[in-house]
């Protein structure tokens, strides 16, 4: 720990080795955001209600409103800049681009982040597993019609 209680995080953060100084306690979106500029993770809540937050710690979806920075000792992190190919989106971005799944923004990067979870871990779901994969996720407006069909037209496209 240095001065002041700020200590050096070790992890790797969309593929790339971090060194990060921040106070263990603070929230590993704050880190993401302001530390490394990665501002596609977004903060809806600051309660883990929403999703907006959401990323990938060792392969898990969590909400990074509620995970110190210290629980991320070497720990490889993804963010929604980390979704994309090195020279295309992932289906499911071209997906929410190409069926108007994007609304405000706000909620995009954590719905993304939950589609991209639930077709790694089923590439075929049935709409009632779509919506269950979503269902951690707030959006403040739309139905969700256009999420849900952009999710669906990804699977097929995959």
């Amino acid at each position: 720990m240095k001065a002041g209680g700020v200590m050096e995080i070790q992890c790797a953060v969309n593929d790339e080795l971090k060194t990060l100084h921040a106070f263990p306690m603070e929230r590993l979106l704050d880190v993401l955001r302001e530390e490394l500029q990665l501002t596609g993770t977004k903060e809806g809540c600051g309660e883990g209600e929403c999703g907006a937050c959401s990323v990938f710690i060792d392969g898990q979806l969590v909400n990074s409103c509620l995970v110190p920075v210290a629980q991320v000792e070497g720990a490889s992190i993804k963010t929604i800049e980390g979704i994309a190919g090195a020279d295309q989106l992932h289906s499911v971005q071209q997906a929410f681009i190409d069926y108007g799944g994007a609304q405000c923004g706000i909620c995009t990067p954590g719905m993304v982040m939950a589609a991209v979870d639930l077709l790694e871990r089923n590439p075929n779901p049935t709409e009632a597993e779509i919506r269950t994969g979503l269902a951690g996720n707030l959006c403040r407006c739309t139905g969700y019609m256009k999420i849900f069909e952009s999710v669906v037209r990804a699977c097929k496209k995959a």
